[in-house]
């Protein structure tokens, strides 16, 4: 069947214990997020399946009762600095905290590996929801509102500090013994009032001109953010008319900054369970929600709405809760879910077990299929953050049989068009701002 001229995205969420909170417990399966032959597996199946993105997430506080990926896993960049010598063509997407971090470091970060991949690095700015962290850094845990105010103007460093050397400034002329063209690289000078930057950064520009940059925040200073600065978005959404308005929505915040839709993706998190039949991969699912424990599916829950649990009864009614100062989108898509289908906390802690708050669908390849076409044919996204319950066999079924049933459809690639992440979203290289201002 012929492509259609709307081509689907793909991205692959990686926890090396599954995205499952009991994921590991599945037989087969990896169990740790500290095994480089693990990742890099993980890395080669999502290239053999044309993905656009391989993204790993990060946390700045370790909790022995949370999903264990949360616990105990590499820091990402580093991680993704050895993926870019073993893969060619997939993006390599991290997090990096807007809060706990310095901009001058992350900017650094990530043209470090935009260079060592050859243009395929993305940096998912956050800014670190859970408290926990601030211990680690001896700081007070700044309110959701606060932390958005400084993450605007961390991410405008970080772009005003790729920017602060155009292209053609290394010139490494041995004849004339010019090493910089010193016009093409300026200071940035920023002084604000979260940051005082000087700059420049001591990295050329990068292939891409400016690493991707991702984000996922869906409350309103989360949304106004990402709709003025981000290349592609990771949303949470457990509803196709849901999903279709946030698109929408977005896209007239879109044009609020001067931005046209095809500027931005919008990928939802998904976790398909997959099987030959749909008996098989109910069975699948089933096996993996026998391994749930109440205590880790509770705490789980409590993370995303911000509130302890524990005194709630179970097949009880969910509570009516505010949003909470962590995460606004996990906490609205999972109450709006128990409101629509009148769940039961035992329900929506199961829910919550299986993919960490986001959408999950159960069915054979052809079933998964039907439903990532609808979404994307009906305008509710532009592609998919699939979040395998668990390595390897999960992801290589989606690979080995979802994959060819999308092509056959005509929805998505059969070869990669390009090298550079910007390519495989179809983005423009950005000029330097810096340098297209003066």
């Amino acid at each position: 069947m012929p492509e259609t001229s709307r081509q689907m995205h793909l991205g692959v969420f990686v926890l090396g214990t599954g995205n499952h909170i009991a994921g590991w417990r599945y037989p087969g399966a990896a169990d740790s997020f500290q095994s480089l032959e693990v990742i890099q597996r993980i890395a080669r199946t999502a290239e053999r399946g044309l993905f656009d993105l391989l993204f790993l997430g990060d946390g700045l506080s370790a909790n022995i009762n949370d999903h264990p990926s949360f616990a105990c896993r590499f820091e990402p960049v580093t991680m993704l600095s050895a993926l870019a010598v073993t893969t060619t063509h997939l993006g390599l997407g991290a997090t990096m905290s807007t809060t706990y971090c310095e901009p001058y470091q992350v900017a650094r970060f990530f043209a470090s590996l935009d260079h060592l991949s050859g243009g395929r690095a993305a940096w998912n700015a956050v800014t670190t929801s859970g408290p926990n962290a601030a211990a680690n850094f001896g700081r007070e845990h700044p309110r959701h509102g606060d932390r958005y105010e400084i993450a605007e103007e961390f991410v405008d460093v970080v772009r005003g500090l790729w920017d602060c050397w155009d292209d053609g400034a290394i010139l490494a002329d041995r004849e004339g013994g010019r090493y910089f063209d010193s016009s093409k690289v300026r200071p940035l000078e920023h002084k604000g009032r979260h940051f005082q930057v000087k700059g420049p950064m001591n990295i050329g520009r990068t292939p891409q001109g400016r690493p991707v940059i991702l984000q996922a925040g869906s409350s309103e200073p989360g949304q106004r953010l990402a709709a003025r600065t981000a290349d592609a978005i990771f949303s949470v959404t457990q509803d196709l008319d849901e999903s279709r308005a946030f698109r929408t929505g977005f896209h007239d915040r879109l044009a609020g900054f001067g931005r046209r839709p095809e500027e931005v993706a919008i990928l939802p998190g998904v976790m398909p369970v997959i099987g030959r039949t749909r008996e098989e991969a109910r069975a699948v699912l089933n096996r993996l929600q026998s391994f749930v424990g109440e205590t880790d599916a509770l705490a789980m829950l409590g993370y995303r709405l911000g509130t302890d649990m524990s005194a709630y009864p179970l097949d009880g009614p969910v509570p009516d809760l505010p949003l909470p100062d962590t995460s606004h989108g996990f906490a609205r898509a999972l109450l709006a879910k128990a409101r629509r289908e009148k769940m039961t906390l035992r329900d929506l802690y199961n829910l919550t077990a299986a993919a960490r708050g986001h959408w999950v669908i159960c069915g054979t390849p052809a079933d998964i299929a039907d439903t990532l076409e609808e979404w994307f044919i009906s305008g509710a996204c532009d592609g998919f953050n699939i979040l395998p319950p668990y390595f390897h066999g999960a992801f290589e079924d989606f690979v080995d049989l979802v994959v060819p049933e999308l092509q056959r459809r005509g929805l998505y690639r059969r070869e990669y068009r390009g090298r550079t992440l910007r390519d495989h979203l179809g983005l423009e290289r950005p000029a330097s701002a810096l340098f297209a201002a003066g």
